[in-house]
């Protein structure tokens, strides 16, 4: 097929590459010239594993190619809309403007009987109000909604062998059409049996913030349970392991920590709670205030936790931050807990030197005023206390009697309960975690 994907972010970079792999004709679009540039020269402008490799493989093949020219969208059968719904400035609401600006842009170049596939996650209503204006502009063209499933890390994976699809179609032959289009273009993982959810534009958007509104309520309600933990020395792990033993609960997401972050959860959670505003049935969600409020949490906590293990004061001491990306094998930094923590205790006069294996450019954009190191060794040299905070799996294999040579004080704050305390205690640091026993 000849597929057009608006929106080169790293939602639609991926999507685009693994179209190509999937065998269709990409154009990938975007108004970010340098972007379009690096692409275009089989360089992916952010970290995921796997996608270099396929972007290289793709781009030679001359199955996928790059423009900043929507012109090139004429003639594509499925048009993909992968543009960004960041958060309003100063409100909970999903800022729409680039999904406006994608569909708009497109409608001179779209034809009869083509597709407008929206991938965005975007307020329930939107595919109803777009459609409205694609029937408008084109009359036989056809909208579907086709949320997206990816994980920061396992893109290239989840989109090539993703766990289901869920279309969200207008009603009678027009949904046919655009069935038999979607199931044309993911005709390989079909084949192998992914479960495919076929429904109305409403409930396809309701998908992608529900699952995501479910996951962060239970990372934060294991984060509640870390908080009663600490209050009564008991083990949030051990707790953990013990519910999720129960299918009906299961183990996914129940890791206390420093809690989630990332350009997906957070703003979703709040756009959700700002739509269900809008519609009248604000109460239905109020809850996801405390889940917001308790991730939050997690944050002032690591903070006041160091400041403890550094006898009631950060000044001048000299804390080693290891991570800096909200969650590892990403350098996404946005609404990072770590980079957070990190802000929060050079505010309170720390010294400050951070080290994560992929997001250092942006971290050194975001947060200028502090140190950085390559590696953690280098981070830990003469500090007063270390700091993980983002679990790569570089940082889970740190040696701790090797670590404790470059150290001024053996103090370990486990952020993400990645570590054996009884490992690290042994080698003689006094090791602290959320949720954990202090000893």
């Amino acid at each position: 097929m000849r597929v057009t994907v608006i929106g080169c972010g790293y939602l639609g970079a991926v999507h685009a590459a693994c179209m190509a792999e999937l065998g269709h004709d990409v154009v990938g679009i975007d108004v970010d010239a340098e972007k379009v540039a690096s692409l275009q020269a089989a360089q992916a402008p952010f970290f995921e594993p796997g996608l270099p490799e396929l972007l290289e493989r793709t781009v030679a093949s001359g199955r996928l190619r790059f423009s900043t020219d929507m012109a090139d969208a004429a003639g594509s059968q499925i048009h993909f809309v992968c543009v960004g719904t960041p958060q309003k400035r100063g409100e909970f609401a999903a800022d729409l403007r680039f999904v406006d600006a994608a569909v708009t842009a497109l409608l001179p170049h779209l034809g009869p009987g083509e597709l407008v596939a929206g991938k965005s996650t975007v307020p329930v209503g939107t595919a109803s109000r777009l459609a409205a204006m694609v029937a408008e502009a084109q009359p036989q063209a056809l909208l579907a909604w086709n949320p997206e499933f990816l994980r920061e890390g396992h893109a290239v994976v989840d989109t090539l062998t993703p766990d289901r699809f869920v279309y969200g179609l207008p009603e009678g032959g027009a949904g046919e059409r655009a069935k038999a289009l979607l199931d044309e273009c993911y005709a390989t993982p079909l084949s192998r049996n992914t479960p495919l959810v076929t429904t109305d534009y409403q409930t396809a958007e309701l998908v992608k913030v529900a699952a995501n509104s479910f996951l962060a309520t239970k990372i934060s309600f294991i984060n509640a349970m870390a908080e009663l933990c600490e209050a009564v020395n008991a083990d949030v792990t051990s707790l953990a392991d013990a519910i999720g033993h129960d299918d009906r609960i299961g183990r996914k997401f129940l890791n206390a920590g420093l809690g989630f972050g990332g350009g997906c959860l957070p703003k979703d959670i709040r756009a959700f709670m700002a739509r269900a505003g809008e519609l009248g049935a604000d109460q239905t969600l109020t809850f996801l205030r405390e889940v917001d409020s308790i991730n939050m949490r997690r944050r002032i906590r690591m903070v006041d936790l160091a400041r403890e293990v550094c006898d009631g004061s950060l000044i001048g001491k000299r804390v080693a931050v290891l991570g800096a990306a909200f969650k590892p094998n990403s350098d996404d930094i946005r609404d990072s807990p770590a980079l957070n923590v990190a802000a929060q205790i050079r505010l309170q006069g720390g010294e400050v030197v951070l080290t994560d294996p992929a997001a250092l450019h942006n971290a050194r954009k975001a947060l200028p005023d502090i140190s950085y190191a390559e590696t953690a060794e280098e981070a830990a040299a003469g500090a007063d206390v270390v700091l993980l905070l983002t679990e790569w799996q570089v940082y889970r294999d740190l040696d701790p009697v090797a670590l404790a040579r470059v150290v001024r004080g053996q103090r370990i704050l486990d952020g993400r309960n990645a570590l054996d305390p009884a490992r690290w205690r042994a080698a003689g640091w006094t090791y602290r975690a959320l949720g954990r026993p202090r000893s």
